[in-house]
């Protein structure tokens, strides 16, 4: 799993895929969207139309705590949304 780090599997995104056959991946930071479609259609068997790429930059917290300030930071990370042929389809629990 190189380029591919993992699905995304929440409501909404469940929601497009019932509607729009769209599925979504978080993915390497620095993968275009060339490698991502071909790394999908490697992965899984399935011919993809489009790919939309999108990079969420990192996010610095701050926590109050007894002892003062706690300062950390959730990493940046690139999600990839791949629109599928019509027809083709990606079972994520029956792998």
């Amino acid at each position: 799993m190189g380029i591919i780090k993992e699905p995304i599997l929440t409501e909404k995104m469940v929601d497009q895929t019932d509607k729009f056959n769209r599925y979504g991946f978080v993915v390497d930071i620095k993968a275009t969207k060339s490698q991502i479609k071909a790394a999908v259609e490697q992965m899984y068997g399935v011919k993809v139309v489009k790919v939309n790429t999108m990079i969420y930059p990192a996010k610095r917290k701050v926590k109050y705590t007894k002892r003062g300030l706690s300062l950390s930071k959730q990493g940046a990370y690139k999600k990839a949304i791949v629109q599928l042929k019509e027809g083709d389809s990606i079972d994520f629990y029956n792998l």
